[in-house]
């Protein structure tokens, strides 16, 4: 790997500042949500899901929290999922940013989908209080010891099992997001570059995995320089 993205390259991300523009952070999580969905990176969450629940119970209540949700299309997508296989499937959608939450809010009502302002470093939940703990797009926002805690946070929610999805740092990730969003908005032309110059590598992530004492989830890396660490608890 050359030049600067031999190491990550720390920058904060507009959309994370509390003073941005409301009206473009909309646009901007729409653009994500668009992308999400186009190039299968919900799906790559939802397959991993889909797995562990050959293992579910007729008729059990699966609870499921959500870290740094975002718009909430994730949980949407999840919930949608779950309803053509039957499954009773509850979402806590957590977010910090209060802008963000609004946007979330405004996606519409759904009865079993909850989103709380909250820090994903201190989720205001009791140990195992859901059976998964999913996030998406979130490791590369965070520091090291950050994404290590977050990570460990997961494995204390979750009874059953664990999903992280998020960006590969690589230099055709870098070159291929910067043609993608060429025509978007100056929030997302900034952010998408930032966040591959911090995103992990493989190595990092798995660094990552056992300082968060997340030994039981696998390594799978999928289409769009994207990784997801997902398993279930012995």
């Amino acid at each position: 790997m050359s030049g600067f993205l031999r190491e990550r390259r720390r920058e904060a991300e507009w959309m994370d500042r509390d003073d941005v523009d409301p009206r473009l952070l909309r646009r901007s999580l729409a653009f994500i949500k668009r992308v999400n969905t186009l190039f299968g990176y919900t799906r790559a969450t939802i397959s991993h899901l889909e797995r562990f629940s050959r293992r579910w119970k007729p008729g059990q209540r699966i609870e499921i929290i959500d870290l740094a949700t975002g718009s909430g299309d994730v949980p949407r997508a999840v919930l949608r999922w779950a309803a053509r296989r039957g499954f009773e499937v509850h979402v806590v959608g957590v977010d910090r940013h209060t802008e963000t939450v609004a946007a979330a809010r405004e996606e519409g009502d759904v009865p079993s989908f909850t989103i709380v302002q909250g820090d994903a470093l201190r989720v205001p939940f009791a140990d195992g209080s859901f059976d998964y703990a999913l996030t998406s797009m979130f490791l590369h926002h965070l520091s090291d010891d950050e994404a290590a805690a977050v990570m460990r946070e997961m494995g204390r929610l979750a009874r059953r099992g664990v999903i992280v999805a998020d960006l590969l740092r690589h230099r055709r990730a870098y070159a291929w997001i910067r043609a993608l969003t060429i025509f978007a908005n100056p929030i997302v032309r900034h952010d998408a570059a930032v966040s591959v110059a911090q995103a992990f590598t493989r190595e990092e992530v798995l660094v990552l995995r056992e300082r968060a004492g997340l030994g039981f989830t696998e390594y799978h890396r999928h289409f769009g320089h994207r990784f997801v660490l997902a398993g279930e608890k012995p």
